[in-house]
């Protein structure tokens, strides 16, 4: 027997919510990245478990999960239970608190690279201070990213796409206006996966390096895994330059496992910055590592604060997420990993039948999709233009059959999605990838053209 049908009714409500909210915040929205959702950004009421309900009353199996930070699904009781007796003592102390220490006592534990840590709010400031760290820890100030790769939108760090693809390493531009190009003068950028590129910088900027920052797996552009022998040659130039290896993983970090990125590859970092799914969507993040590093900060020599560092309600909140996630050894990952490896197959065959044909790579708790005939995408840029058009097309069309995926590709699960829910969003792709085939006639294999 088929699953039920997914069907979405008007958006009326959506779209006076929406002219009202423009008059109040730019585009309507408190995100740019929401700004790309079609038919448009839309406003809800309530999420439980994998599904939103927005104004209208339709409901949508969710796969932004919160652009990431759901990992045990929207409003689990076990989170929310807890921030209700937290809250009930207090939001900000101003002052260390028990939950601060066994917070960090569960992380210390799950992730051994992370000796000691401070908690912020946001992934960008997280980012911010383990530069800082690694800067104070060195006495340098460059510092080696990776195209492709996001680190958070402040001025120090974001960039935009380099000017010449064919040079190895690039210093790195601004990425949106208002954004001054001294703020990066420090900064230099090298190609996701491209050996060479990392062996011309090492000569090049010998002794210079306070930290090579990186996602170690690429989830922002594509969900592109390094490859083999990459991270590890990353390590070795950090070693070799006594610089300071700084893994992002605020997607990564308690999503693909308990132990991040790091633990699945095998590479242990110096810092690591978590946030997202650490606390099941409440705003917290966390900067930390080795404890020769963090002592700067210890002793004040390093300045890092926050008002609402280490508040009451986030850290309950990452208490409760911590201890689901690790019970039974850590259960609820093989089920998350399970279920997003059954959607990612269910996909494939979905273009199979509809004639369309469809990539999908990732672990599974987080993956990306294209439409394309490629067997795989192994840098930033291909990942972001490659059948993007026809990628948009299908993303609205799944909206409007009660499917919520992230516009750009990407796709999140959380230990609420079910068997049954992958089964209704399968039969909704079928039906999205024939409305595409229709669309695009000439491109669903080519890659070109435009739709009718």
């Amino acid at each position: 027997m088929p699953p039920a049908r997914l069907s979405v009714g008007e958006l009326q409500k959506s779209e006076e919510y929406l002219r009202r909210a423009r008059r109040v915040l730019p585009g309507g929205v408190n995100s740019n990245i929401r700004l790309a959702e079609r038919p448009i950004p839309l406003v809800f009421t309530r999420a439980r478990g994998p599904i939103l309900e927005d104004v209208d009353g339709n409901t949508y199996i969710d796969y932004v999960c919160g652009m990431g930070p759901i990992i045990l699904g929207h409003a689990d009781p076990r989170v929310t239970g807890a921030v209700v007796e937290a809250i009930d003592r207090g939001l900000v102390f101003g002052g260390t608190h028990l939950l601060e220490i066994e917070v960090a006592e569960r992380i210390a534990a799950a992730v051994p690279s992370v000796e000691v840590m401070r908690f912020c709010s946001s992934g960008s400031e997280a980012v911010h201070a383990a530069i800082r760290i690694a800067r104070a820890a060195t006495g340098r100030w460059k510092i080696a990213r990776f195209e492709g790769h996001y680190h958070g939108w402040l001025d120090t760090i974001y960039i935009g796409e380099p000017p010449d693809p064919e040079r190895p390493v690039a210093p790195a531009v601004p990425g949106t206006r208002g954004q001054p190009r001294a703020a990066l003068q420090d900064v230099i950028v090298l190609p996701w996966n491209d050996p060479e590129a990392l062996r011309a910088a090492m000569q090049m900027y010998r002794g210079q390096i306070a930290a090579v920052i990186l996602e170690p797996i690429l989830c922002n552009t594509g969900v592109i895994p390094p490859r083999p022998g990459y991270v590890e040659a990353i390590r070795e130039w950090c070693d070799r330059d006594d610089a300071v290896l700084i893994f992002d993983e605020v997607i990564t970090g308690f999503r693909v496992a308990l132990g991040g990125a790091q633990s699945l590859l095998g590479i242990t970092p110096d810092l690591t910055v978590f946030g997202k799914a650490v606390a099941n969507g409440f705003p917290l993040s966390v900067v930390g590592g080795r404890g020769d590093l963090m002592e700067p900060v210890a002793s004040g020599a390093v300045l890092h604060g926050g008002t609402y560092n280490g508040n009451l309600p986030a850290m309950a909140a990452a208490r409760a997420t911590l201890d689901a996630l690790a019970a039974g050894g850590g259960a609820a990952y093989q089920g998350i990993t399970a279920t997003g490896r059954a959607l990612m197959e269910g996909l494939r065959n979905a273009g199979a039948e509809a004639g369309v044909p469809v990539l999908v790579q990732g672990p599974g708790p987080v993956f990306h999709m294209w439409i394309t005939p490629r067997s795989s995408i192994e840098d930033p840029r291909t990942a972001r233009t490659e059948g993007a058009e026809r990628y948009a097309a299908f993303a609205e069309a799944l909206v409007r059959r009660g499917v919520r995926p992230i516009p750009g590709g990407r796709w999140y699960l959380s230990a609420a999605h079910t068997a049954e829910h992958v089964a209704q969003t399968v039969h909704a792709a079928r039906d999205a990838l024939v409305e595409v085939r229709n669309a695009f006639p000439a491109s669903t294999t080519a890659g070109t053209s435009s739709p009718r």
